[in-house]
């Protein structure tokens, strides 16, 4: 069975079960002896510390101080029955790749009627957290996504409505605000990101069936799970379940460091691999959201790509890393600042990136109008330039290749990589015709359809010139040379060997 990653979220049809709690330990650790010497290899007896602790007595404590803060959260869809092609009645305007789509197809709960246009209630489960005394509560967008009515259910078994304040699709993070008022059991967040190896408790409303705390450790950090642009995750391997979505990830100290939000399972239930968001993360989010409703993010303007070794061959660089730029957007804060298509990002503010993925991080993390400071390689000669951030605009359509048109290039070193050419129009660059399946070319990623627009850092504008740049390159003893070509996802660059393998 191959394994499929999956939201944690919404335990069943049933009403809201009381929310679980968090824990810490609250007697004295259990210690393992301390050994006063070893005897290493060469016969010799060195001295090393004591053991830490072996772990916690007890979880107890810490769940009793911060139960009152953890809540239930019971989300009511409303939505007529559109008879869609396969069969799913009264399914929400929910994209088939979507969490709650799976769980809509198994749980919709049509009403008797009619075979006309019918109303459907369907009610799906997830779990809080206060994190104000005036009753603000984290939860995660894809509990309260598409919610017509929000109830939250406290841990002494009252409910309350809720409202959502604002919502953020790209880090999958909610604020609501509990109606009638009170003074509220919170709890806060850690000031410092856990490590690796330290204790986390999970607390949630798996299946509906209550409160329930798990603990575990911290497997790994900054995780990127391929659920949104800014993914930065704790893997933790305390048993996250259907129903915990939306819950804390606490410390040992009881102290916020992240919110559980995906397991990664073949079967939907916990296998030991669970993720959260990390705290710093949700913090940010949470305070955008309470002051405006929404996210705003910083922007420089440029499209990215990993650095493969086959680029950082053909660019002279020294490793593999950072980001490369493919392309940069006119009238941009990048371009204002003389960045330049083909310049890899190796550091902002001093800090190295490490990949495309930390880049984008970075700079969204930074609020607009704000300057950096971005290090550079430009054709292997290092240089910095300060961009001032402008605000991240909604997301634009990618532009479509051009049309193939004019004469087939047939060199010889074309043919090898197994590239069919012809001349572009409008922006200029070479169409690429076909691209045998089985040729290097084709194992590059080159598609048919894409417009090669630079070679060897040259615009091209016929297949003859691109033949020429190859030749050229293999003449200067490069194992390979650096396209950039635009497709229907934007610009990139591919290093193509200049030498069959």
């Amino acid at each position: 069975m191959s394994l499929s990653l999956r939201r944690a979220l919404l335990a069943g049809v049933a009403c809201a079960a009381v929310a679980g709690a968090a824990a810490e330990t609250g007697s004295r650790p259990v210690r393992a002896p301390a050994v006063t010497g070893v005897v290493a290899a060469t016969g010799t007896v060195g001295a090393i510390p004591a053991q830490p602790a072996a772990g916690p007595g007890s979880f107890a404590d810490i769940v009793d101080r911060v139960e009152p803060a953890v809540v239930s959260v019971k989300v009511k869809i409303v939505d007529s029955d559109q008879g869609d092609d396969e069969g799913a009645q009264g399914l929400p305007d929910v994209a088939p790749g979507s969490p709650f789509y799976r769980f809509f197809r198994r749980f919709g709960l049509p009403d008797e009627g009619d075979s006309g246009p019918r109303r459907h209630s369907t009610l799906a489960q997830g779990s809080g957290f206060f994190v104000s005394r005036d009753g603000y509560i984290v939860t995660n967008n894809h509990v309260v996504d598409h919610a017509k009515e929000v109830t939250i259910t406290l841990a002494n078994g009252s409910t309350l409505p809720a409202r959502v304040i604002g919502v953020d699709k790209k880090t999958d993070l909610a604020l609501l605000k509990a109606q009638g008022g009170g003074d509220f059991a919170f709890v806060t967040f850690a000031a410092k990101a856990p490590r690796v190896g330290d204790w986390v408790i999970a607390v949630g409303n798996p299946f509906g069936l209550g409160g329930t705390v798990t603990a575990g450790i911290v497997s790994a950090r900054g995780r990127d799970i391929g659920a949104g642009p800014y993914d930065d995750f704790l893997q933790i391997d305390a048993p996250v379940n259907h129903g915990n979505s939306g819950g804390p990830t606490f410390n040992a100290e009881g102290e916020v460091v992240g919110v559980n939000t995906a397991i990664f399972s073949p079967s939907g239930g916990s296998v030991g691999i669970g993720f959260a968001i990390s705290g710093d993360v949700v913090r940010s989010v949470i305070e955008q959201l309470k002051a405006n409703g929404v996210v705003t993010r910083g922007w420089i303007g440029v499209q990215i790509q990993a650095v493969s070794q086959d680029i950082a061959d053909s660019l002279g660089l020294k490793s593999a890393g950072g980001a490369l730029i493919s392309a940069v957007e006119k009238n941009s804060p990048a371009e204002a600042a003389g960045v330049k298509s083909g310049d890899v990002v190796t550091a902002v503010d001093g800090e190295t990136v490490a990949d495309p993925h930390d880049l984008a991080r970075r700079i969204a993390a930074t609020a607009p109008k704000k300057s950096v400071l971005l290090a550079l390689i430009r054709n292997g000669a290092p240089l910095t330039r300060e961009v001032t951030l402008g605000t991240m605009p909604p997301e634009k359509a990618a532009e479509g290749a051009a049309e193939p048109e004019g004469q087939t290039g047939d060199a010889s070193e074309l043919a090898r990589l197994g590239l069919t050419l012809r001349a572009g129009r409008g922006d200029g660059g070479v169409v690429v015709a076909d691209v045998d399946p089985d040729s290097p070319a084709a194992d590059e990623g080159m598609r048919a359809g894409d417009v090669i627009l630079e070679v060897r850092g040259r615009a091209v504008t016929r297949p003859s010139e691109v033949a020429d740049a190859i030749a050229s390159a293999k003449n200067d003893g490069k194992k390979s040379v650096l396209f950039r070509v635009k497709s229907e996802d934007g610009e990139r660059f591919l290093a193509m060997p200049t030498r069959a393998s």
